[in-house]
């Protein structure tokens, strides 16, 4: 699963990447994102990208509540064009959840967990392939949330997790943004792992484990 993420960046760096014209609320820098939090998002409208706040953990439309955002943080690739919850918005909500690390937790000996940070060699912004869809609680209000789409491991994550989050390809972003692509084969075999070569791993500070402590020394390498 992925239960962790961070985008250690200033907000400009985010406009650079996705061509954004502006952010349209006050951007942090996120140093431990964590589930039912409120984290950026990228979508496609009116032919340019846009950034907004979804939180993270979804809550289908057709709920009655939402009991279930806490175990939807996440959706596996293999399963979403079977799912209620996912077949139809993979078709027409599809979302980028820009990242800079996720973070996984290695069992080591005497079963302590070891929290390691997978980033890009090169230290840059990627993509994460989410999905999301909007929900009206009982005061009528929209709600909208999103869950990250989880696939098999690469060999770098492997060693750690039996699963990993979806990175899309850069070459790919467009087309799982356009949402007049809506061939269910094609979008599927984009939620494909990552290439390891392009990655690295590094041990941090078990502070990451509280989702209170969301500051630089997270993920700070442990040497």
């Amino acid at each position: 699963m992925c239960g962790r993420f961070t985008l250690a960046v200033d907000g400009q760096a985010l406009i650079d990447r996705y061509n954004l014209l502006d952010i349209p609320f006050p951007f942090v820098a996120r140093f431990n994102a964590a589930p039912r939090q409120h984290i950026p998002a990228i979508l496609r409208t009116n032919d340019h990208n846009r950034v907004g706040l979804l939180q993270w953990g979804l809550i289908p439309s057709f709920s009655e509540d939402d009991k279930l955002a806490s175990k939807m943080i996440n959706a596996r690739s293999e399963t979403i064009t079977i799912k209620r919850s996912f077949r139809q918005l993979l078709i027409r909500k599809r979302v980028i959840i820009p990242a800079d690390g996720f973070v996984e937790w290695r069992t080591d000996e005497g079963k302590r967990k070891t929290p390691l940070r997978f980033v890009m060699k090169y230290g840059r912004i990627f993509s994460l392939a989410g999905l999301y869809d909007t929900w009206v609680n009982e005061k009528g209000e929209k709600v909208s949330t999103c869950t990250i789409i989880t696939t098999t491991p690469n060999e770098i994550v492997k060693p750690v997790h039996d699963r990993m989050p979806v990175i899309l390809h850069p070459d790919k972003e467009f087309d799982w943004l356009d949402r007049n692509i809506t061939d269910q084969s094609y979008l599927t075999s984009l939620l494909a792992p990552y290439d390891a070569n392009e990655m690295k791993a590094y041990q941090i500070s078990n502070m990451i484990g509280n989702v209170k402590n969301d500051h630089a020394e997270c993920i700070a390498p442990l040497l």
